[in-house]
């Protein structure tokens, strides 16, 4: 595992969900890691860094802002690769543009610039989202298979008032067109929604979906969504750094699955748990549809099972006391 020996990566946005991941295996593999965060002063966005092992000496924290120009030149300043994956995820912004699009946008290009004047860095790995993906007005039904040919429409996003999914979108389409121009060796990273074993103490938006069906929820979302575990995809962006012909853009999706399926798994899983049995709309379910993981595979993607991904979500979360219920209670 010491592939990373004697190189140096940074990850912005260290202390959030993937990038807590991508940080532990990258000192796991030997990298000198420095990390960004907003607040290096706050113990609940940095206290489960410095306890990883390998932190001790090879993890640095940096102080760094989105919005700021040139915040990110002395923490990219002698990095061999980049991990860009600080972005806000919010599914009720006030301010779409200030909350979402200007620090997923104007953050992107921040630190792309930064590593347009570092001649070291050799490749940035850019999370993006499958919401880049797939909102593009295109029927997905079981039949369609997604790719990564597939981009989404962000004026389509904006009239539906999906902010987050245009800003995500946004930001990926302006990383392109800035590394192309900079010649910047750029991979992005599509995940679906990201679930498995949190390392931080705070509640992550898609951990948190799955908190609420466990904790009493009426009813389930109508949604049929991409799920992939967060070690898979963490494991994905260090592949994509480390193996030199990945290129392009890579979707991870383990599988597409309707709420309902999973509240049927977490009930096979979890038998004495109160779960919702209703869809929150009373609508027609909404279809699942396919996403290719032949791009993903060359990366060496192993595809960890939903039902694995949903037991490793809710042990976290009790481990983490966002709920209690008997451990006996679980099946798998």
């Amino acid at each position: 595992m010491s592939s990373g020996e004697g190189k140096t990566a940074c990850v912005t946005g260290a202390s959030g969900y993937i990038a807590s991941w991508i940080v532990k295996l990258l000192l796991l593999r030997g990298y000198t890691v420095r990390a960004s965060v907003r607040d290096p002063n706050d113990p609940r966005k940095t206290q489960h860094l410095l306890a990883l092992e390998g932190a001790e000496s090879r993890l640095k924290l940096f102080k760094a802002n989105l919005l700021q120009d040139g915040s990110f030149d002395s923490v990219v300043d002698g990095c061999d690769g980049v991990f860009h994956t600080a972005s806000p995820v919010y599914n009720d912004a006030v301010d779409p543009q200030a909350e979402l699009i200007d620090p997923a946008v104007k953050g992107t290009l921040n630190v792309l610039n930064s590593c347009a004047n570092t001649p070291s860095v050799k490749r940035v790995v850019l999370t993006s989202s499958i919401s880049a993906v797939v909102y593009n007005g295109k029927p997905r039904t079981p039949d369609v298979v997604v790719d990564e040919n597939w981009f989404t429409d962000s004026e389509y996003c904006k009239r539906l008032k999906r902010w987050y999914v245009a800003s995500k979108t946004m930001a990926e389409d302006s990383a392109w067109k800035f590394s192309k121009e900079k010649s910047i060796d750029m991979v992005a990273i599509n995940p679906a929604m990201v679930i498995g074993p949190l390392l931080q103490p705070t509640l992550n938006t898609s951990a948190a979906a799955i908190l609420s069906l466990i904790k009493g929820a009426q009813t389930f979302p109508n949604e049929s969504l991409g799920w992939i575990n967060v070690k898979d995809v963490a494991n994905a962006h260090i592949q994509a750094f480390e193996i030199p012909s990945a290129t392009g853009r890579y979707c991870l999706v383990e599988r597409v699955a309707h709420y309902s399926e999973i509240v049927k798994i977490l009930h096979e899983l979890y038998p004495s748990l109160q779960l919702p049995e209703k869809c929150a709309n009373g609508k027609p379910c909404a279809p699942t549809y396919q996403v290719s993981k032949e791009k993903a595979k060359t990366l060496g993607v192993e595809f960890i099972p939903l039902d694995v991904s949903l037991k490793e979500t809710v042990e976290s979360l009790k481990e983490k006391g966002f709920v209690e219920f008997y451990r006996s209670s679980c099946r798998l």
